[in-house]
């Protein structure tokens, strides 16, 4: 998944940002590298590590752009946040290096043993991140789904829950 996704405000990156023993995934998977205005699965699993990164790194220009006006996601205890208040909860968090970003992404990846997969559907498409240890169909902790539109993929809603093995 690229990252995110256990988090209190919506997306993974948050949960990253409160936990500094992480590290994460590494640019050499090629997803860095992959153009994030295509129409594709990678560019997908790209714009979406984009976004934990930007979290993590403070880049609040780059995230406003990408979420959609009325953006919405929602923790695992069921409470929804908006765009303002994701953004708002980034901005309270200290910064780090886009290599500590990676790093920390890549680690908690590994660590937590997680899983994506990518179902595009027109304009529409939906990132579902999940514990590989339990699978697809079992072990989902959350989803984001994403907009093309003008050329960009960008979030519309997240969801979150919480995995029991």
């Amino acid at each position: 998944m690229t990252v995110r996704r256990t988090t209190l405000i919506g997306s993974f990156a948050a949960a990253l940002l409160a936990c500094s023993s992480m590290s994460a995934h590494t640019q050499d998977t090629g997803i860095a590298a992959t153009d994030e205005t295509q129409h594709t699965a990678a560019a997908i699993l790209a714009v979406d590590q984009h976004w934990s990164i930007a979290e993590m790194t403070g880049d609040g220009a780059w995230l406003a752009d990408m979420l959609m006006p009325d953006y919405r996601t929602v923790s695992n205890d069921g409470s929804a946040h908006d765009k303002q208040a994701l953004l708002a909860g980034m901005a309270k968090h200290k910064p780090v290096t886009r290599a500590e970003a990676t790093l920390k992404l890549a680690a908690y990846e590994k660590e937590h043993h997680i899983g994506s997969s990518v179902t595009i559907h027109g304009d529409m498409a939906v990132v579902s991140f999940y514990d590989t240890a339990l699978g697809m169909l079992k072990g989902v902790t959350s989803a984001d789904v994403f907009v093309y539109q003008d050329g960009h993929w960008h979030a519309l809603y997240s969801q979150h829950t919480s995995v029991h093995s």
